[in-house]
């Protein structure tokens, strides 16, 4: 076992992220949920409405007011996901027919429609995939202002709203679509600590999306979402993860847009990466897609999962499973089962480097507050923050034992919910807030019987963002 500090519950250090749906669209399987172990709810954008959206928010929060666990609300924006329009009938062709795609027309025999205008972007020469990659497609030709035809090299069968990749197409910069502007506004003003952009293609995408953030009086943090092929360019996928305050290797895009077999290296880059500069990397996409219909995972699942979490993850997500699986909560009690096993049988990989840019006080102090604990075989690091960002950096060197963090912001709590290792608490700024955090939850049994110690990791200014310059070690 390589964890060695005495607790009375058992604790995971990865986080997981589910995603809501029809099936788990109430009150009740939310608590469920969090109950079984889910640290963030993801709520995709592309589909329902925004009195859903208030409903599902409203109920994240209860749950949270209710079990005092705080839990993350990751808005997840849709992008240019670029669709076939509507078809009167689902369309059969094979290799060597020849097809309009018009934004400007009905399904008309080979003409199709299609929810986007790809005579603006696309060239001649550059692949089209239609259904996730199952029909494949070259671009012939911009036959108009709103129409392309392309040629078709397999067999398949077209079907209303299927999703059309690009991989070669340029979009530059015209990822926000005139829905992710609205979508934007409306989270700005609701309880939401992450946003999620999708089909990120460069740094520019984030600081515009930033900005936008800014504008509307948002303090939600940016995950870039990773799934083009000019995303994952070494020196561009680099300073994507130095733009955003997260990335999401958003697995199902990505695959289709660059080949399956480069996704695994491209994740575990990623992740290196985000460990590099102190960013959140969460896994997402079929991780445990058989549990849609299936009470248990296969093993190629479970070792998707585990490596996941060898890598250094700070969360693995859950798509498909929990928004329309039969078995979500047994989904999200299989996936803590593997994190458990795991981090408590195989450490985390090592990073090459770390760049600490313009952190080196905070991060100096992070490395000896863990260089400490492990020394004294404490159980826990307590870490007083405002921003979040000392418990986060500390998670970034990947400890073995818990982060308690106790904050006075309550969305910073519930952004460090999905943070490696991080379990947080609001509790009002003072000179011993850690300390008083660290004996309630003795007293609760948290630490198990006995004397307890603890690193505290504090600033001489409660409450004051950037001033963490103090460890202690206290006896509990």
């Amino acid at each position: 076992m390589l964890q060695s500090f005495d607790m009375s519950i058992i604790f995971k250090r990865t986080k997981i992220l589910a995603t809501l749906g029809p099936v788990t669209n109430s009150s009740e399987m939310i608590e469920k949920l969090a109950d079984a172990g889910v640290n963030g709810f993801r709520l995709n954008f592309s589909h329902g409405t925004y009195d859903e959206r208030d409903q599902q928010i409203e109920w994240i929060r209860q749950t949270t007011a209710k079990t005092g666990k705080p839990v993350a609300i990751l808005q997840d924006l849709q992008g240019p996901k670029i669709r076939l329009g509507n078809l009167t009938n689902n369309v059969e062709v094979v290799a060597g027919d020849e097809l309009t795609l018009d934004f400007a027309a009905e399904h008309n025999g080979f003409t199709i429609p299609v929810q986007y205008n790809l005579a603006e972007k696309t060239k001649p020469g550059e692949p089209l995939y239609i259904f996730d990659g199952k029909i494949r497609t070259t671009v012939l030709e911009i036959v108009s202002d709103t129409a392309i035809k392309i040629r078709v090299e397999n067999p398949g069968t077209l079907m209303s709203r299927k999703g059309i990749n690009l991989p070669d197409t340029d979009f530059a910069g015209d990822i926000i679509t005139p829905k992710d502007m609205a979508d934007i506004e409306f989270g700005a003003t609701r309880d939401i600590d992450y946003v999620a952009l999708s089909f990120v293609q460069s740094a520019e995408d984030i600081n515009n999306l930033r900005q936008m953030l800014v504008a509307n009086g948002s303090n939600a943090q940016i995950i870039a979402k990773v799934e083009t092929k000019s995303a994952i360019v070494a020196e561009t996928l680099e300073e994507i993860v130095r733009a955003s305050d997260g990335v999401m290797v958003a697995r199902g895009d990505l695959a289709v847009e660059v080949g399956a077999e480069i996704v695994p290296i491209v994740q575990r880059r990623i992740i290196a990466l985000c460990r590099k500069y102190g960013r959140l990397s969460i896994v997402a996409t079929q991780m445990m897609s058989s549990m849609v219909n299936a009470p248990e995972p296969t093993r190629a699942e479970v070792s998707d999962v585990s490596n996941a979490v060898v890598q250094g993850a700070d969360a693995v997500m859950l798509s498909d499973e929990t928004a329309n699986g039969s078995y979500p909560l047994e989904t999200v009690a299989a996936m803590k089962k593997v994190i458990l096993y795991t981090q408590d049988h195989e450490p985390v990989e090592p990073i090459k480097d770390r760049l600490v840019e313009n952190e080196k006080r905070r991060d100096a102090i992070s490395v000896a507050a863990i260089s400490l604990a492990k020394q004294l075989n404490v159980s826990a690091i307590v870490v007083e923050t405002k921003s979040g960002a000392t418990a986060a950096n500390i998670a970034t060197h990947r400890p073995l034992l818990p982060i308690i963090s106790v904050t006075s912001e309550s969305q910073t709590a519930q952004q460090l919910a999905l943070c490696y290792a991080n379990r947080s608490y609001v509790r009002p700024d003072s000179d011993e807030a850690g300390y008083e955090l660290a004996k309630e939850l003795k007293e609760q049994g948290y630490f198990g019987e006995g004397s307890t110690e603890v690193v505290v990791v504090s600033g001489r200014y409660p409450g004051v963002i950037g001033k963490t310059n103090t460890i202690k070690v206290r006896t509990i």
